[in-house]
């Protein structure tokens, strides 16, 4: 057993409620393991791992995804898993409501559906759950200056949010995670272009066919994933803007 190993399980069984989850075991043994590691240095593949710890592949990809997500780990497609640069100090994280004021305009929601599902496949991993656990689904018409900019499904972990269904729907979602100690501290967000279907359509006052955007954000506050949102943004209202730099 080499020492890195004896530290990810000495880790997990410090950590109330951890102790089942192998998931937890390898994200730690690979965390210790790439802690002196240079940017670029290959990290185990997933293969190793699975052998490793005799563990289905799903399993392994989970812990992976999560040190993914904390900018430790980088995929590059065709080559592998390697340590990531180290990252530079991000912007903000920010609601639609507070992002809205930062343009100068008043923000609005309707909400469309508010209730309790089961998670399927992918939003259970991407929350870490049981596939079928209960999630709280959100899905919002956001307006801008009152006129619709977005539509907004959010998927919340329920058991991280007791009571949120049992109260009148908070306006801002971000102050509702706020006043729970649970505002995400950073966020992963992936856009693509894309065409609006007849119901999103409707709902933005545009015609179908028309070009949108997509967004798809994991939500992480602490080392807890508390949020998934997928959003369509009509694209003659909304433009992305980044400031990028030498790596």
């Amino acid at each position: 057993m080499d020492e890195a190993y004896t530290y990810a399980l000495l880790m997990v069984r410090s950590v109330e409620g951890e102790r089942s989850l192998k998931h937890v075991q390898i994200r730690e043994y690979v965390r210790e393991l790439i802690r002196n590691e240079s940017p670029g240095a290959a990290a185990p593949s997933e293969r190793e791992l699975v052998q490793k710890f005799s563990v289905a592949r799903a399993t392994v990809r989970q812990a992976l995804d999560t040190l993914v997500s904390e900018g430790l780990l980088v995929r590059i497609p065709g080559r592998g898993t390697f340590v990531a640069r180290p990252r530079r100090t991000p912007s903000p994280v920010l609601g639609f409501s507070e992002e809205m004021a930062r343009r100068g305009m008043q923000a609005s929601s309707e909400t469309l559906l508010l209730g309790r599902e089961k998670a399927g496949p992918t939003i259970a991993r991407a929350l870490c759950l049981e596939e079928g656990a209960a999630v709280v689904h959100w899905r919002r018409l956001r307006r801008g200056a009152g006129v619709p900019i977005c539509i907004e499904d959010v998927y919340l972990d329920e058991t991280i949010l007791p009571g949120l269904l049992d109260r009148v729907t908070p306006t801002s979602l971000y102050a509702e995670l706020e006043r729970r100690k649970l505002r995400p501290s950073w966020v992963d967000d992936t856009f693509r272009a894309d065409v609006a279907n007849i119901e999103e359509a409707t709902l933005l006052g545009l015609s179908v066919g028309v070009p949108v955007l997509r967004r798809q954000r994991k939500s992480v506050a602490g080392d807890r994933f508390v949020e998934v949102c997928r959003s369509v943004y009509r694209a003659d209202r909304y433009a992305l803007h980044l400031q990028l730099g030498p790596s």
